[in-house]
């Protein structure tokens, strides 16, 4: 979805299966609370909510849908003009069996793995994972146009700007 589809009142979804109502709509972001089948429907009178409120950011805005109908509607038009090459799944299990270990779980900043980002020659970058080293945290990555890994300080990762749809374009052209 996009943040000009919410409205306040309405009812979305996510891929984890959960029904959310958007209880407020701010200019990048909106609020919303989780329609939780378990609980009786008087939790969800407000505001003020009995339930807390969730705040849905751009990666989160993106990933949700109005319906399963939609959900896989969009899928498909969005395979169908990906810039994106996608993850094999050789590549898929490594990320996987990296994020597994406790340690790897640890990492306290897990968000900072939700955006690709872009280095100064203008590679995609994939964070997957997190690794302690006697220096801190290192990120791990997936280059996925040159089907790479690497890793960097966890520092020099954060500095790197977030790619958007116009660097996966620029680098699947290159």
């Amino acid at each position: 979805m996009k943040h000009a589809d919410f409205t306040i009142g309405m009812a979305f979804e996510t891929s984890t299966g959960q029904r959310w109502r958007c209880t407020d709509v701010s200019r990048r972001t909106i609020t919303a609370i989780e329609l939780a089948p378990d609980l009786d429907l008087a939790w969800f009178n407000g505001p003020p909510y009995s339930v807390s409120e969730v705040v849905f950011d751009e990666v989160d805005i993106a990933r949700a849908f109005r319906s399963q109908e939609e959900a896989i509607r969009d899928a498909l038009a969005e395979a169908k003009n990906a810039v994106h090459p996608g993850y094999p799944h050789e590549v898929v299990d490594r990320m996987m069996k990296a994020r597994f270990p406790e340690e790897a779980r640890r990492y306290p900043h897990p968000r900072l793995l939700r955006v690709d980002r872009v280095d100064a020659d203008g590679e995609i970058l994939h964070p997957y994972a997190a690794e302690a080293t006697h220096d801190g945290w290192q990120i791990l990555l997936y280059a996925p146009f040159t089907e790479t890994f690497s890793a960097l300080p966890e520092s020099d990762f954060l500095r790197l700007r977030s790619a958007s749809r116009d660097d996966l374009l620029a680098r699947k052209h290159r």
